[in-house]
């Protein structure tokens, strides 16, 4: 974590966290190892990337193959806590962290609605990540706008996606 603050940006002294547990369910691969390459937000019509789920919650995917997005719930481990005003512009103007979409948050967690390509395994092929490379993973959850899955093949369906 940087100490490197923007003009007006604060922070307040936070004590390391100790009052919540998470359990990382596997890792995030894309193609950002760095913070600096990652994309400010996900397209849907990004690069493919891979969730690589611990084969241990392999049985947790059961069903999610229904879904053409999913929502994707990760840990932004390399993001300071600290910061209660932020300049995202770098050009001095400040407004507070729940105002923004920034990863430094008091709890990082990040969010991004994927596109499912396909489940192979405990690997899904998804796009629209923003993440950098080795991210760990706290959830996948269907899309809430979308929960009813897509039907099932009819007769006379195109067989193209």
């Amino acid at each position: 974590m940087s100490d490197d603050l923007r003009e007006n940006e604060r922070t307040v002294p936070v004590a390391p966290p100790s009052d919540g547990a998470l359990r990382f369910i596997g890792r995030i691969r894309t193609p950002w190892h760095d913070r600096a390459d990652c994309p400010r937000q996900g397209r849907i019509d990004g690069p493919e990337c891979r969730i690589e789920l611990d084969p241990l919650w392999l049985d947790a995917l059961e069903g999610l193959e229904a879904y053409d997005s999913i929502e994707v719930l990760y840990w932004l481990d390399q993001s300071r806590r600290d910061l209660t005003r932020q300049s995202p512009r770098s050009d001095g103007s400040t407004v507070g962290t729940f105002a923004l979409r920034s990863p430094a948050r008091p709890n990082p967690i990040g969010t991004s609605m994927v596109r499912l390509l396909r489940i192979e395994g405990p690997v899904l092929h998804v796009q629209g990540l923003d993440c950098v490379d080795g991210t760990p993973l706290l959830d996948l959850k269907p899309d809430r706008c979308a929960f009813t899955p897509k039907a099932p093949p009819q007769p006379g369906d195109s067989q193209t996606a």
